[in-house]
């Protein structure tokens, strides 16, 4: 069976639209929320993760540009800024490389930067307060702010409260190979190789449908996975790609992405979006704006390679 990349853009929601899909942990508080089975291997990730996205600061980033998470031809007329003399933002401080406080206790991160070129681009007063994870939907919901930028799924749940801007950023599958085997790789030619991936993820399920001729190895971790990888006792890894990028950050000697980025909203999730109270046209769409501005005029892509140099799509 032959499988192919999905590039296409990711479609803004509608107005008022209940989503469906989760996209799932991505990142060390929401481990214990959405995969349990993680254990302390995922725990390890929260615990170094901080750690890394300061030094990623320091890190020259490769050339790599976003892809278009909405669609490239759409031109809104710009919003009526009346009604939205400032944006509220309520983000999270522990959501590292996107929102977290440096030594220094200053907030910082990808979200944190987006926040504030949002602002600037539809040319509002801004201003970005820190909740507790745990606290943050609900201070959304109760007015304490205008705009929740915190990797919010896009769930069931969150979206009989909140409705959600354009996909900011995506957050697809990949393989990972060993540096030898990048270039030869073929994502068709699997028949009879070792893939590993974590058991009873989203990707393992991806695995079985599209490549089931393919080895699969299971894995309580994906570091452990990748490790495996690593250390040759797999041929292949499959799995977030942003994740992995965090680990080949670390890794670059031995392993990189091999192969297309595959992008499966039905599986993967539809990554991360701002969520705003349900029926906030008037912020909703100044900040849909704002992004299409953004992508256009590169300030998109400058966040992307700061804050993620070992680019994942």
């Amino acid at each position: 069976m032959h499988i192919l990349p999905v590039t296409h853009p990711l479609p803004a929601s509608p107005k008022g639209e209940v989503r469906l899909r989760a996209f799932g942990w991505i990142v060390p508080r929401m481990l214990n929320h959405t995969s349990p089975s993680m254990g302390q291997a995922g725990r390890g990730w929260g615990r170094s993760l901080i750690a890394l996205a300061l030094a990623l600061l320091a890190v020259p980033a490769a050339a790599q540009s976003l892809p278009h998470h909405s669609d490239p031809t759409a031109r809104e007329i710009p919003p009526s800024l009346s009604p939205v003399p400032a944006i509220r933002f309520l983000t999270t401080a522990d959501f590292p490389p996107f929102n977290f406080r440096d030594t220094g206790g200053e907030l910082i991160g990808f979200n944190v930067d987006l926040a504030k070129r949002i602002c600037a681009e539809v040319n509002v007063a801004c201003t970005i307060q820190a909740w507790p994870w745990e606290q943050a939907a609900s201070a959304l919901a109760d007015n304490q702010g205008d705009a929740l930028i915190a990797g919010l799924a896009m769930s069931e749940e969150a979206g009989a409260q909140f409705d959600f801007s354009s996909t900011y950023l995506a957050l697809p599958g990949r393989f990972v190979a060993r540096a030898a085997d990048i270039v030869s790789f073929d994502a068709n030619a699997l028949a009879g190789r070792s893939v590993a991936v974590r058991s009873g993820s989203t990707h393992e399920t991806f695995l079985t449908r599209y490549l089931p001729e393919a080895t699969i190895q299971r894995f309580d971790s994906e570091i452990d996975a990748l490790v495996a990888l690593r250390e040759g006792n797999a041929e292949v890894f499959f799995g977030d790609a942003m994740r992995s990028s965090f680990w080949l950050n670390e890794n670059l000697n031995c392993c990189g992405f091999a192969g297309e980025p595959y992008f499966r909203p039905q599986l993967f999730g539809e990554g991360l979006a701002v969520a705003v109270p349900a029926g906030n046209d008037a912020v909703r769409h100044a900040i849909d704006w704002a992004l299409i501005k953004l992508q256009d005029n590169g300030a998109l892509d400058e966040l992307y390679l700061r804050w993620f140099p070992v680019g994942f799509y």
